[in-house]
């Protein structure tokens, strides 16, 4: 699992059948200091989450087990939305 940022959303009329339904945002990957660092990618949103949030993606196989999405093409999920982040000053980039 890593933390994103949730900056924008995808709509697509046709898509595989078992996407039906899902709301797909664009994220970006977030480093130690919440800053954007890695390319973006298409999640499937599984908790409500909107633009401008930093959320809990979890990829692969897990990704496929997140809401109702288990037996779908989906490879990233976002699983929850982040209040606070806290880490010792030491850590990170």
């Amino acid at each position: 699992m890593y933390l994103a940022k949730v900056i924008g959303r995808v709509v697509a009329t046709t898509k595989d059948q078992s996407l039906a339904g899902a709301k797909l945002l664009i994220v970006c990957r977030l480093d130690a200091r919440l800053a954007p660092y890695d390319d973006t990618e298409v999640a499937v949103d599984t908790v409500g989450a909107g633009d401008g949030e930093t959320v809990i993606i979890t990829t692969g196989s897990a990704g496929r087990f997140a809401g109702t999405f288990d037996h779908s093409v989906v490879d990233a999920s976002i699983v929850g939305i982040v209040d606070t982040v806290e880490c010792r000053p030491e850590v990170g980039v």
